[in-house]
């Protein structure tokens, strides 16, 4: 159904009929943002289709090659493809072989259900949080683009806007300059599921302090400093340069520049947690210097050498928790962990689809400055949020 959306300043026409696709391991973060704009558009216009999710699939031959299908039509519609490059969770069967999907398999799966909609589509749009190979995203020696290449692959297929969110260095944007590229953040709902757990924390300079974890992470942190008027200390790694491990030069060492911490609650926001090391080495040197509390939140969190140490700088009272969204597959054990709390991200992505639809300035999404202000202000009122 297609809804005209009247307000008092205007009147909005969808580009199409709505139209989602969700990837392999994505499926249930679909069907939850489908839920959410159908309450949305019920809410706001008395109206709307109960599905929009259009039934597609990716398949697999016994060596390994394949395919996409989308089993119903697509024509003249406004399409949303979500899709997760970071579920390791997923497989398929090769010669006898379980393999877990790479982010390559599912970019390849991607273009695959790109193709099949063979040119009907009115619009394709892509949902990608986690940007595939983002942080191979410039060059310092002789390595590859892997990034900028696989954003202009997506080009190359007419892709009409690409969705992504906390992007490792969004300027990676300027390899498709035609391209809409919007870039999420999740600073408001990290703050209301903070604000909803600790009950009794307090945004002010007395009691909290913001960390930045590395050089490369000040603008995320100076966000919350600038907001709140808080200080900004940072962290930078002091790293071997004569050797490499794993393609890097390691870290030797976490220094701090800032003021005091002691007594203070500390925040640190960061884009990928992926073994956890560094974020748990800047646990223990603010907790050295005496920090009340320190919570970490991070857009993915990967935990690639799994949770167990976690558990033990917790018990230790070393790490009082983690926030992280479900913007990628998050490991099943993590739910009955008391430090780790997930970010739910699917009412936000819902509105960034519903205002994409109807071609609407998303300004007051992407860039959340209001939002978090009067999300705060409600709190110290004693309103519920």
């Amino acid at each position: 159904m297609e809804i005209i959306r009247s307000t008092e300043s205007n009147i909005s026409f969808p580009i199409g009929p709505l139209a989602l696709i969700g990837m392999r391991g994505f499926e249930k973060f679909t069907k939850d943002v489908n839920d959410w704009i159908v309450k949305l558009r019920l809410e706001s216009m008395g109206v709307s289709d109960s599905n929009f999710i259009v039934n597609a699939e990716t398949k697999r031959f016994a060596n390994g090659e394949g395919k996409g299908i989308i089993n119903e039509t697509v024509r003249g519609r406004d399409l949303f493809i979500l899709c997760d490059v970071g579920n390791y969770n997923e497989t398929y069967d090769m010669m006898g072989f379980q393999n877990h999907m790479s982010p390559d398999d599912h970019f390849q799966d991607l273009k695959r259900i790109i193709s099949a909609a063979d040119g009907k589509a009115k619009r394709i749009n892509i949902i990608m949080p986690l940007l595939y190979n983002g942080r191979q995203h410039k060059r310092m020696v002789r390595e590859s683009l892997d990034c900028a290449e696989a954003l202009r692959e997506l080009s190359n297929y007419d892709v009409a806007n690409i969705i992504t969110f906390d992007a490792h260095d969004v300027r990676v944007q300027n390899a498709i300059p035609h391209v809409g590229f919007e870039n999420g953040v999740a600073y408001y709902q990290f703050l209301k599921s903070l604000l909803q757990k600790e009950k009794d924390i307090k945004f002010d300079h007395d009691n909290m302090m913001i960390v930045s974890p590395d050089e490369g992470a000040v603008h995320r942190n100076l966000f919350y400093a600038s907001i709140f008027k808080l200080d900004l200390g940072v962290f930078y790694k002091v790293r071997d340069y004569s050797k490499l491990v794993n393609g890097r030069n390691p870290i030797v060492a976490h220094e701090f520049i800032g003021g005091d911490v002691e007594g203070k609650d500390i925040i640190v926001i960061d884009d990928i947690l992926s073994s956890g090391e560094s974020i748990l080495d800047i646990a223990k040197e603010l907790k050295k210097r005496k920090a009340k509390r320190v919570f970490f939140m991070v857009t993915y969190a990967l935990f690639t050498g799994g949770v167990e140490v976690f558990d033990e700088y917790y018990s230790q009272g070393l790490l009082d928790g983690v926030y992280a969204t479900n913007l990628t597959y998050l490991r099943p054990e993590l739910e009955t962990r008391a430090w780790f709390n997930k970010v739910d991200m699917t009412k936000y992505v819902a509105k960034i689809i519903d205002d994409l639809n109807y071609n609407e300035s998303l300004s007051g999404l992407i860039s959340p400055s209001e939002r978090v202000i009067a999300l705060y202000e409600k709190v110290k009122n004693g309103e519920p949020i």
